[in-house]
């Protein structure tokens, strides 16, 4: 037998050692001076998206804009990376993120601040049309991660996670008596904004 797999959804991890104590204060004081915004936040706050121009984020920006170029290597880009926008998110007891994808752009993700595997998994789907019209019986067990119709990612603190933007995800709803931070962002190619 010949087996080859063709399209694939590449999600891509990385850890780093940024002081996500300091972050999380200076999240938590913005969310207290400012209203926030609302999109697919359920019982959280949403900070505005300019998240990074302001100084005491840039080393997450750089760690960002590092993986992001690492990412352009792996997949065959050209022109360079841009950031987007970015922002934060509080996710409050009980609270989640809906279904959504982030239209024109190219690569999305999330930073992980503060949070575990109660407090709120990153939900990504099956990107396939039709394939959730169909759902075989499977022998029991656990799948291969090809078979899957959707993953289940674990918000580890200091953890990046980037993925294409046109991919379906939203967050579970947090389980915890405690808050869950994390930082969304959206990259384009460089000459497309």
């Amino acid at each position: 037998m010949i087996k080859e797999q063709f399209f694939p959804t590449t999600i891509y991890g990385k850890d780093t050692q940024l002081d996500n104590n300091t972050l999380a204060n200076h999240i938590i004081n913005w969310s207290k001076q400012d209203q926030g915004v609302k999109k697919t936040n359920m019982n959280g706050w949403h900070s505005t998206t300019d998240m990074h121009t302001k100084q005491e984020y840039s080393q997450l920006v750089s760690e960002l804009c590092k993986m992001q170029e690492e990412i352009y290597q792996e997949e065959w880009l050209d022109r360079r990376p841009k950031l987007g926008n970015m922002w934060a998110n509080i996710n409050y007891p009980g609270g989640y993120n809906r279904p959504h994808i982030h239209p024109n752009c190219l690569f999305s993700g999330v930073y992980y601040v503060k949070g575990n595997k109660e407090s709120g998994e990153l939900v990504v789907n099956d990107p396939r049309p039709g394939i959730q019209t169909m759902m075989p019986t499977r022998k029991p067990g656990q799948p291969p991660k090809h078979l899957w119709r959707e993953a289940h990612i674990e918000p580890i603190p200091g953890r990046i996670i980037m993925f294409p933007a046109w991919l379906w995800h939203c967050v579970e709803p947090n389980k915890t008596n405690d808050i869950r931070i994390s930082v969304s962002f959206n990259f384009i190619q460089d000459g497309f904004q």
